[in-house]
Order: C-alpha cells, then sequence, then structure tokens
C-alpha cells in the first residue's frame, strides 16, 4: 500500500540519530550571533538555512565545517538550554515521540563539560514537559580529539546516566583517525553499564565498521553506509542484530552515496538487517523526519509496512532501560493500529 506524504507525517515517529549542534533554527542562529557579535554566513533566517544547507561537500570533512558556525552560537548554557528546547518542540511538530540526541560536550568550550550536560538536560525535560516527547541525550567523543578527551566526555556521560544521558557515540572524520585509539572510553562506558553506539561507514570503508563492533563494542552502527563492501561483516551484524542508524539524506550530502535511489539501505533491509531511518543534521540537511521516511517511501520503495517496522525498529533498539522501551512499544504498535 503507498502512502501519502500527509499519512508519512502523521505517524507517529522515533529517531536515534541526529546532532544537536546540525538542528538549530535559523531565526534562532541568528539571534544569538547577533547577541554574542558572531558572524554568520547570512542576515537572514533563509539565507542563513540556504547557506547552511551542504549541497555539493567533496568529502565528510567539507561537511562538518558547517558546524564550526553553529558551535560559534552555543557557548553559553542558555543558548544550548534553548536550542535543545526548541529542536524537542521541532521534533514532536511532526509527531516524534522519542528521539535521542546526541553532541560533544567538549566542544561547547566557554563552559565545563558538566555545564554543557546540564544546559541541553534542561531544555529537552522543559520541551518534554510541554509536548509528552522523551528526550534523550547521548554524549560524543570526537575522533580528530585526543582518546583522553573521549575518556573524560565517557565518564561524565556515566556520570549523568540516571538523569538522561542514555549511551556514549565517538564521531567525526573517520579516515585517518581509527576508533579503536578510543577503546578505552568505550570499555569504561561498558563497565558502568551505559550503551555505546559509534559513527562508523560513512567517511572510511567497512574496517571503521568492524573496528566499531570488535574493538569498540558497539552496540548500533551510525550510518554504516559502506559495510555492503564486507559480505562476511554484514552477515555477521545482521545475524547479531546490530541496528544501523542510516541518514539517507545527509550519506548523499557528504558523497557517501551518488544517489538516494543506490543507498545500500534496500539491500540491508531486505537481507533481515535491523534499519533505523534519521536526520543526522536537519539545518545542514534541510531535512526532517517526515522527509527522510517519504524518501524510503518513494526512493526506496519501502512499503507502509516496512515504514512502520524501520519506526518500530527505533523504538525496539533505543538505549533505554527495557521497561521504559516495552511500554514504548506498545505505544507505537497501538497508534499504529490506529491510523490503519
Amino acid at each position: 500500500m503507498t502512502l501519502t506524504r500527509a499519512e508519512v507525517h502523521g505517524l507517529p515517529k522515533a529517531e536515534l540519530h541526529v546532532h544537536l549542534d546540525g538542528s538549530l533554527r535559523p531565526d534562532t542562529m541568528l539571534d544569538l550571533a547577533r547577541e554574542a557579535g558572531i558572524a554568520v554566513p547570512a542576515d537572514t533566517p533563509g539565507g542563513l538555512a540556504d547557506a547552511m544547507l551542504v549541497r555539493h561537500a567533496h568529502s565528510l570533512e567539507e561537511y562538518l565545517r558547517r558546524y564550526d558556525f553553529t558551535l560559534a552560537v552555543m557557548q553559553t548554557p542558555d543558548a544550548l538550554e534553548r536550542i535543545a528546547y526548541e529542536f524537542v518542540v521541532d521534533a514532536a511538530a511532526e509527531h516524534v515521540r522519542y528521539v535521542e540526541v546526541r553532541f560533544c560536550p567538549a566542544l561547547h568550550r566557554a563552559m565545563r563539560v558538566s555545564q554543557a550536560i546540564e544546559a541541553a538536560l534542561a531544555g529537552l525535560r522543559r520541551a518534554q514537559d510541554e509536548t509528552g516527547t522523551v528526550a534523550r541525550v547521548i554524549i560524543c567523543g570526537l575522533r580528530t580529539l585526543p582518546p583522553s578527551v573521549s575518556e573524560d566526555l565517557a565518564r561524565a556521560a556515566v556520570d549523568y546516566r540516571h538523569d538522561g544521558v542514555v549511551a556514549f557515540d565517538l564521531a567525526g572524520s573517520e579516515r585517518g583517525h581509527p576508533a579503536a585509539d578510543h577503546a578505552r572510553a568505550f570499555e569504561y562506558a561498558a563497565a558502568h553499564g551505559l550503551a555505546r553506539t559509534c559513527h562508523a561507514g560513512e567517511g572510511d570503508g567497512p574496517e571503521s565498521i568492524r573496528q566499531a563492533v570488535h574493538v569498540c563494542g558497539a552496540q548500533r552502527i551510525g550510518h554504516g553506509t559502506r559495510l555492503l563492501e564486507d559480505p562476511a561483516l554484514e552477515a555477521e551484524l545482521i545475524e547479531r542484530r546490530i541496528p544501523l542508524e542510516v541518514c539517507l539524506t545527509s550519506n548523499l550530502h557528504t558523497r557517501t552515496v551518488g544517489s538516494v535511489a543506490a543507498h545500500p539501505v534496500r539491500r540491508y533491509m531486505d537481507r533481515g538487517g535491523v534499519v533505523t531511518l534519521n536526520t543526522d543534521s536537519r539545518l545542514m540537511d534541510a531535512t526532517s523526519l517526515t522527509d527522510e521516511l517519504w524518501l524510503a517511501h518513494t526512493e526506496l520503495r519501502f512499503t507502509r509496512a516496512e515504514i512502520q517496522r524501520v519506526i518500530i525498529n527505533a523504538v525496539e533498539h533505543s538505549f533505554l532501560p527495557t521497561g521504559e522501551r516495552e511500554e514504548l512499544s506498545r505505544r507505537f504498535q497501538r497508534e499504529f493500529a490506529d491510523v490503519a
């Protein structure tokens, strides 16, 4: 059965891979830039949205440079809380019921790591109270920062694991920056019962995914786009039910794939892999979760049942505690039954 875009918009949704510093409202970014006296690439919301959209990046590294502009206006607790609050309000407007949003507190250098985490959590809680959308945080280490920084961030993530932080991640430029260098951070998180995900197979090949899983113990893979280059590893991840946090538009903009229609997520889904669909960076990619699901339906021929399966996958493989996760899954199943 086909879906209309309005029907996709109306579905309850869950998202597991989205960056807070890639998801600012353009008007908020302008407000904060003016208050702080910071230069940004345009002086109107429309112009800024256009300037921040990554259309023709030649690599992941070029794509990531846009984050310099957003991070510049995210250097106070008030700014970070406002952005986190607005992010959840915007997600709730397209019926996102659950979201795990990630960021690297070490990049908010005008604050202590604890201040940055608490500011983001405060914004998420305020929006959750108003909208009912459940929001949790994933703390990111960065491949390009010293491994000791990743260890500090893993410790901070563990410290806040009862206050809204649900996992540790490793992000940033892949090529030349192996995840194995940051294995101790993942070991610390695992030893203290914190979940782990890892960006891999976006800016580098399947060996990066292998390290994320075999060395770092990642329970989910961020992107994983180049997994098909290693059929044995692909088969292992399918057998072990390790989910891919797929970001269609982002992969197109970083030149990881040549077109959405050529994205290997259809292959992974057909072979029994666990697929979730995500936005990655709502500002830089000018996308929403509705957009991503619509692309899967129209470009990759995901059926109504498959779209719903992808959404349930995100719920079932979220990093919520088991009881909360099961209750959320039942809620989604009830809502799907109501719109069938």
